[in-house]
């Protein structure tokens, strides 16, 4: 199965669209504030263990593409950017917290991406019965 990834038996494409803004959609995304940015997603999706397949900052929102597994719902994975970001951010440049009482807003968008063919669909069922645990199954 091509273009997916495997995890304790699972195997998985799963990819969502996040997209949320700043606060009051206030242009405070540029220069060192976006590069930082762009770092701490980067820092974050490594540290669980999420691809990112593109990423895009712009003055009033982000745009990510990021393939997770299963067991990452995509609020948690917002949660997690928004939450993490915002608070080192805000540490670092003392004019985000002057300017805004909070980094981003409250909402989000998600949308998933990516499909399963059925032909893969099709290659896993018609493979089940060779899995190792299945052996004895088959009889």
């Amino acid at each position: 199965m091509a273009g997916h990834q495997t995890s304790r038996g699972v195997a998985y494409s799963l990819g969502y669209h996040l997209v949320w803004c700043s606060k009051y959609r206030r242009p405070v995304l540029a220069g060192p504030v976006a590069e930082r940015l762009r770092e701490l997603i980067e820092q974050k999706t490594v540290e669980h263990g999420w691809s990112i397949v593109a990423l895009e900052v712009m003055p009033d929102q982000v745009h990510l593409f990021v393939r997770a597994d299963p067991t990452a719902s995509p609020s948690y994975i917002a949660n997690q950017l928004k939450g993490f970001t915002s608070k080192v951010l805000r540490d670092e440049f003392p004019h985000l917290r002057s300017r805004l009482p909070t980094l981003w807003s409250r909402s989000y968008f998600v949308g998933s991406v990516g499909t399963v063919s059925a032909a893969t669909i099709q290659g896993y069922t018609e493979t089940q019965w060779e899995r190792p645990w299945r052996k004895g199954a088959a009889s």
